[in-house]
């Protein structure tokens, strides 16, 4: 039992995390319908620009922001210069993001070192609490607390706010917004910055949690983003929180008693889903 609970409160950290990275990306494809592979990249460059301020400050939290920061800049400078111009081509945004995906891992290593970089929890996360005979590790139910406490603010901004009513609806037709007046360019632009610093906070998180960083990371974890994206559904937020945690919680039970299978698995999943349930596994919006 406690073998359980430890592999379900892993996944479900795992899961979160994954979360973070793929709700941006989520929101992206649903209202922008952009095929951003340099995802993983911005996720990346969030850990790497967040590790970094940590270290000169000393103080977990600045790190974070710097993160989100660094995560909103670079998310300004894509939709910009990359997306923008390859709006309403697939083909041109496969092509161009996969390519920048690459060119932000070579910078990661020409500004910060070809080497991996360790990095620790801050002192207050670290160690576990232990209820019963059950130890959970701090780090990881911060890690699930953060997930869910973001979800929320997400959810309530979709359904609560005139910024969120216009994106909820840009994702059923953006033709309509556009049609009331909306400059929904610059709808595209506050998304496309929001989902990049949800990535870089992702990144930022993971680095305590995954004790390294390194420059290629980006893409293991766009590839779970991705299938997170197809599972819960394009611009259905709920429906991400959702497939993340079945992701995560999946793989860790997996990594544990079939390691070589732990990706596989979540790889059929998504196949199953696409020639089954082609628009995700949680059709209402969240």
């Amino acid at each position: 039992m406690e073998l359980f609970f430890s592999l379900l409160i892993n996944g479900l950290a795992t899961g979160m995390l994954i979360f973070l990275l793929a709700v941006g990306l989520t929101l992206i494809f649903g209202l922008m319908s952009v095929l951003n592979f340099a995802h993983g990249g911005l996720f990346a460059w969030g850990a790497y620009g967040g590790v970094w301020i940590y270290s000169l400050t000393e103080s977990y939290m600045i790190g974070v922001a710097g993160a989100i920061i660094t995560g909103v800049i670079l998310g300004f400078i894509t939709e910009k210069l990359i997306i923008k111009p390859v709006y309403g081509d697939h083909v041109q945004q496969i092509l161009i993001t996969l390519g920048y995906m690459l060119v932000l891992g070579e910078l990661i290593k020409v500004v910060f070192g070809p080497n991996q970089i360790a990095v620790s929890p801050p002192e207050l996360l670290r160690g576990s609490i232990e209820i019963g005979e059950l130890l959970i590790i701090k780090y990881r139910a911060f890690i699930i607390i953060t997930g869910i406490f973001i979800f929320l603010i997400v959810n309530y901004i979709l359904k609560n706010t005139k910024i969120g009513l216009i994106v909820r609806a840009g994702v059923i037709d953006k033709e309509m917004i556009q049609a009331l007046g909306v400059n929904i360019n610059k709808v595209f632009l506050y998304v496309f910055m929001t989902g990049a610093a949800l990535a870089a906070l992702s990144g930022m998180l993971l680095a305590p949690y995954a004790g390294v960083i390194h420059a290629d990371m980006g893409m293991e974890y766009a590839i779970l983003a991705f299938v997170v994206v197809v599972i819960g559904g394009m611009g259905n937020v709920t429906g991400s929180l959702l497939a993340a945690a079945l992701v995560g919680i999946s793989g860790a039970f997996m990594a544990y008693y079939v390691p070589e299978l732990s990706l596989a698995t979540n790889m059929l999943l998504m196949v199953i889903v696409l020639v089954f349930r082609p628009k995700g596994l949680f059709t209402i919006r969240g």
